[in-house]
């Protein structure tokens, strides 16, 4: 049984069921530092390398991105809220890759705190609108960009909620409901989620440094002992509330980008939005379904380029007063309802570059070893 623990009245713990039904034990990860360097506001955007920025524009498009600046070199992506852009596209020669994420920082002094105590330099960095950014590297080997923009993008015009009919209530009368088909309209970027073989040491160094905190753990069945291979991160905005997770981590036998989400309007616009993507010849990984932790509708979509990519809606909001929830990874416990996740979203089909992948991290000096690999394997199944 988790042990019950003592907090102040306005502490909302994972044990009274806010979101999981088990808490921490004594002596486990407590999901936040002590002292972090920083405190960081939101993801700013994602940065990707692609040779062909002609089709990476047309299936932006047709997903519901905005295009805030182009040239010949670079994309740059934007949902319909104002702030910064949602994803930067880079024209590269060789094959598509994911370079790494950039996080807003609360304010510019942030900058300069963030360079004294990394060694890193305040540069200038060219996204539209202007702004400084300190670039660092995460223990995975991602670069890690902190960014203060200038000026901010304007909102654009809205994909609106459609009203709805609900038991007794009836706010809809004499008027039938007929959403057009057309792109889901993105209206900010939500989340990345990262695989690493260096699990505790990358989540470490963004709780020390950026100073996020833990939503939810997962562990590995039988292996809780030695610690949560998953973990759902939200930045620390104090009471007020912020995104279940804005960075996704889990232990695997790879590094590398796993996806990235897209907040869209409500449920017929994710629906009607992925009907517009399957009449274009995309192809859907998984979904339409409502997650548990997190509680996003989702549904998730592969581009061109193979990159997967969610559009989401109704996420979960914690203030830091909500501790991290515990629970054990397994497929059947990723989503509350909708169809069974696919081998494609789960990456578990063993690809000769998923077998070298395995390979050298059995070899390599980190977190995998052949118990944590079972363990993985059998929550696939699970």
């Amino acid at each position: 049984m988790s042990e019950i623990r003592v907090h102040g009245p306005d502490v909302t713990t994972a044990h009274q069921d806010l979101h999981s039904e088990r808490a921490a034990l004594r002596g486990e990860h407590p999901g936040r530092s002590r002292n972090p360097v920083i405190k960081v506001a939101d993801l700013a955007w994602l940065e990707f390398e692609k040779p062909d920025l002609e089709r990476a524009e047309v299936f932006a498009r047709d997903f519901g991105f905005g295009v805030a600046a182009r040239t010949e070199s670079e994309l740059w992506l934007r949902g319909t809220f104002a702030g910064t852009p949602c994803v930067v596209i880079r024209r590269g020669r060789g094959s598509s890759r994911f370079i790494g994420p950039a996080f807003r920082a609360a304010e510019r002094a942030d900058l300069d705190r963030l360079a004294r105590a990394t060694g890193a330099d305040v540069r200038d960095v060219g996204v539209p609108g202007g702004g400084k950014a300190v670039d660092l590297l995460d223990p995975s080997g991602f670069p890690v960009r902190v960014v203060h923009c200038g000026e901010p993008l304007a909102a654009l015009p809205e994909q609106q909620p459609l009203l709805l009919n609900s038991g007794t209530e009836h706010p809809r009368t004499n008027a039938t409901q007929r959403p057009p088909r057309e792109p889901s309209r993105i209206q900010r970027l939500g989340h990345v989620v990262l695989e690493t073989r260096v699990f505790a040491q990358a989540l470490s160094w963004y709780l020390d440094t950026l100073g996020m905190i833990v939503s939810d753990f997962l562990f590995l069945d039988g292996q809780r002992d030695r610690g949560p291979t998953m973990a759902f991160v939200r930045c620390d905005l104090g009471s007020v509330p912020a995104d279940h997770h804005t960075l996704a981590m889990h232990l695997g036998p790879g590094t590398g980008y796993v996806h990235s989400a897209y907040q869209v309007t409500d449920l017929d616009s994710i629906a009607a939005g992925g009907a517009y993507l399957k009449e274009r010849g995309y192809r859907r990984s998984w979904g339409i379904g409502r997650h548990t932790q997190g509680s996003q509708l989702f549904d998730y979509w592969r581009d061109p380029d193979h990159f997967m990519l969610e559009h989401f809606a109704d996420g979960d909001l914690f203030s830091c007063h909500v501790e991290p929830g515990w629970a054990p990874m397994s497929t059947s416990g990723l989503a509350q309802w909708g169809p069974p996740a696919t081998r494609d979203f789960l990456g578990a089909s063993l690809s000769p570059q998923r077998i070298r992948e395995v390979i050298q991290a059995l070899r390599g000096d980190n977190e995998m070893d052949p118990a944590r690999l079972l363990g993985l394997l059998k929550a696939t199944k699970s």
